[in-house]
């Protein structure tokens, strides 16, 4: 039995009572439940590709004082560093 700070079995009004929660199982349903939302046509590879693409498009076209922002904000860690080319496995 646990007990409580001041050493009561029983916890008192104003004890703490320890106890441990394992979530292994709900964090299993979770992600099966995550899993089956995605559904069997969810394509990961495919995913990673299109949000490449969308991230060139987006920093595509800049000029030259929009893109030396752009390369101080990757620098500084605030953008993420432009996607590797076949970083998604084709």
């Amino acid at each position: 039995m646990a007990c409580d700070q001041a050493g009561s079995e029983h916890g008192g009004e104003h004890g703490l009572i320890s106890f441990d929660v394992d979530l292994t199982l709900e964090e299993g349903r979770r992600r099966a439940l995550v899993l089956a939302a995605l559904g069997p046509d969810w394509d990961p590879v495919a995913v990673l590709r299109d949000e490449d693409a969308a991230h060139a498009l987006l920093y595509s076209g800049l000029d030259a004082e929009q893109q030396r922002i752009h390369d101080e904000l990757v620098a500084a860690g605030v953008l993420p560093p432009a996607p590797e080319h076949g970083r998604a496995a084709d």
